[in-house]
């Protein structure tokens, strides 16, 4: 069967200061549905998993990476979501739209994973999620063709000097703000630091009008991202 196309969104959450102030038994009761209503989404996606950043940003405390063929899902996922008693509580302060395609400069020969030779989203099982939507320069799309390539496999040479993470990337041309969303997988953040140094050298860089802000996100199981929010100890602190 030929690869699909899929949507993909990163959905960013923060929680207003007053739902902590809250009697524990409502808060509970809002963490129970927002939980249920991911492990039911879950079944319904291709990919919906949970990350905290609580402690690692200032302005969100939660997001979701969902995968779909289709956009409907995005908006039903985050109408129950709202329906919750959690709901009133939260805000997005971030949210980006993608989908998934081939790379025009993955050319000749491709290996199992190599980034953008599928249609499909292959997640790895990395700790450690990093995203950022991306905009290059209007001029780049004036370059011809062949200096361009030249240019992304000087990029796709400094990537294989890091095998322990691992990209995904999507376009967003047309449906929303950014043209590009970037997510690394890795459990060593030391690598994708360095990384990303050593991309800031190369020749392509200089055509980068936007690759901010950036998010470090931790994968988390909904019900323990949840607990980190606040008002309760952790489940682990309680199981010990």
């Amino acid at each position: 069967m030929a690869e699909r196309r899929q949507c993909v969104r990163f959905t960013f959450y923060q929680v207003a200061p007053g739902w902590r102030g809250l009697p524990p038994e409502e808060r509970e009761a809002g963490k129970r549905e927002v939980a249920a209503a991911v492990h039911e989404f879950t079944e319904r996606m291709v990919l919906l998993r949970t990350y905290s950043l609580v402690g690692l940003r200032h302005d969100a405390d939660l997001m979701f990476w969902q995968v779909s063929e289709r956009l409907d899902d995005f908006s039903d996922f985050a109408a129950r979501i709202a329906s919750t008693p959690l709901g009133p509580y939260l805000t997005t302060p971030y949210g980006y739209l993608a989908m998934t395609r081939r790379s025009m400069y993955v050319k000749g020969h491709v290996h199992e994973g190599q980034e953008g030779a599928r249609l499909q989203v292959r997640p790895g099982k990395g700790t450690y999620l990093f995203v950022y939507p991306f905009v290059k320069t209007r001029d780049w799309y004036l370059l011809p063709m062949a200096e361009r390539q030249r240019m992304m496999d000087e990029h796709f040479a400094v990537g294989h000097r890091y095998p322990r993470v691992k990209i995904n990337t999507t376009y967003s041309f047309g449906l929303d703000d950014q043209e590009f969303v970037v997510a690394f997988e890795t459990d060593y953040p030391e690598d994708f630091l360095e990384l990303v140094m050593e991309l800031r050298e190369i020749a392509a860089s200089r055509y980068t009008l936007r690759d901010t802000p950036i998010f470090s996100c931790v994968r988390t199981p909904v019900e323990e991202a949840l607990d980190r929010l606040g008002g309760v100890e952790s489940r682990a602190e309680m199981r010990g």
